[in-house]
């Protein structure tokens, strides 16, 4: 005999909701996108949002990556291997190999693998490497999701302070020090998602030592290569460095350097093949990349060089206009970025969080408002950040000089609020 199943009916409610994990509960949400409710707001309101709190690029997505996603036609749109597709990998090797990562030993497809976004190659490195209570050395101010893909993994962040006034620069003997006993690897991004940083040379190359020596594993994410602004194509890569091959794993993208943020396409490089495994185990749980996106991906590959140099100097007249700009309105200070399209300002506020929300929420300039990070989200250290936001350069000039004309007006609102 069946038992009958009781059915709740409408005069009775449910009075307890199974409780949430004490990591959901806990979960940070992202400085980049909490205050998005508020900007869905004011655009029902009719205020027009400029968003400068998010590295969407307006820029128009090569037309040889477009024609691949128009050209599929295969009749079943079918998993790809856990890896990615081979030639996709190969032809990333090979790409690779041309730029120059392939020193001092050419890579291979076996050293490459196809993940959903740079974010999901973040998360199979940490949780390859780290245990619960392991920590990550990532000098701050850093990218959120570091943090948020940490907590995910019960893995505590480990700041290392940098600063405005020193351009955000890392001191390898600084960081030294506050590698602790449970520390299991360096996290930085060159060029730096929020600072716009670049780690030159021979700074990588002794943060690379320093790994070696306290054996922990060093991880790059590289997504901004290509976007470097004082003449030299693009960023050194850790690939470069000789002697790192068990400890270096580097993190890419299409999404920066192709406009391309949609289609969630990036990849985990290491010549360690323990790690590689590890990660492959992980990709094979989470079944495959997406196929459609790697044809396009690969696509991407052929596009010409001359499109990243126009992209560069359109993000370089940007970052001009816009440093310019902020720099002009009394109390605001930032530096010059090197490279990516990211800076951190400082406002004459105390809370900034609360001056994005006003933005928001009880201000607009002849219809228009402006969409900014707080800055506290991208630190570790208590009480830092409060008063600086992360500012993306991603709309043209036109706009920029209008943004500068609305914060300029919202920061004299909110100072006689």
């Amino acid at each position: 005999m069946i038992a009958a199943i009781t059915t709740l009916t409408p005069d009775q409610p449910v009075t307890q909701r199974p409780p949430l994990s004490s990591r959901g509960r806990a979960a940070p949400a992202s400085p980049i996108r909490r205050l998005m409710p508020w900007a869905d707001e004011a655009r029902a309101r009719g205020v027009h949002v400029h968003h400068l709190n998010i590295g969407q690029p307006d820029l128009p997505t090569p037309q040889v990556m477009l024609e691949a996603y128009r050209a599929f036609s295969e009749r079943t749109l079918a998993y790809s291997p856990s890896q990615g597709l081979a030639d996709y990998r190969q032809a990333l090797a090979a790409y690779y190999n041309e730029i120059g990562l392939g020193a001092p030993a050419p890579l291979n497809a076996d050293q490459i693998m196809v993940t959903v976004g740079g974010s999901e190659a973040l998360l199979f490195a940490f949780a390859a490497i780290c245990d619960v209570g392991d920590d990550l050395l990532v000098p701050e101010p850093y990218y959120t999701n570091y943090g948020g893909f940490a907590h995910l993994l019960g893995v505590q962040i480990r700041p290392a302070l940098t600063r405005a006034e020193d351009g955000f620069a890392l001191d390898p003997a600084a960081l030294a020090e506050r590698i602790g006993p449970r520390t299991r690897a360096l996290v930085l991004p060159s060029p730096g998602n929020p600072t716009g940083a670049v780690v030159d040379a021979a700074t990588l190359e002794a943060l690379g030592r320093l790994c070696v020596e306290r054996g922990i594993f060093l991880i790059v994410d590289e997504v901004y290569r290509d976007f470097v602004y004082d003449g030299t194509e693009r960023s050194p890569s850790v690939l470069e460095i000789a002697g790192l091959e068990q400890c270096a794993v580097m993190v890419d993208s299409v999404s920066k350097r192709y406009s391309a943020c949609g289609a969630r396409v990036g990849c985990l490089v290491t010549r360690n093949e323990e790690l590689y495994g590890a990660a492959l185990r992980f990709a094979q749980a989470r079944l495959s990349p997406p196929t459609v996106d790697q044809r396009a991906a690969m696509a991407a590959l052929q596009t010409p060089r001359a499109w990243i140099e126009s992209a560069v100097a359109d993000y370089r007249e940007r970052r001009d206009v816009l440093v310019a700009g902020l720099r002009s309105i009394p109390g605001v200070s930032c530096p010059m970025p090197a490279g990516a399209f990211y800076f951190m300002a400082d406002l004459p506020v105390e809370d900034t969080e609360d001056f994005c929300i006003f933005m928001l929420r009880r201000f607009n300039l002849g219809g228009e408002t402006v969409m900014l990070a707080p800055g506290e989200g991208f630190y570790a250290s208590e009480g830092r950040g409060r008063g600086q936001v992360r500012v993306a350069y991603v709309l043209e000039t036109g706009k920029l000089r209008r943004c500068v004309e609305i914060l300029r007006a919202g920061l004299d609102a909110y100072s006689q609020r």
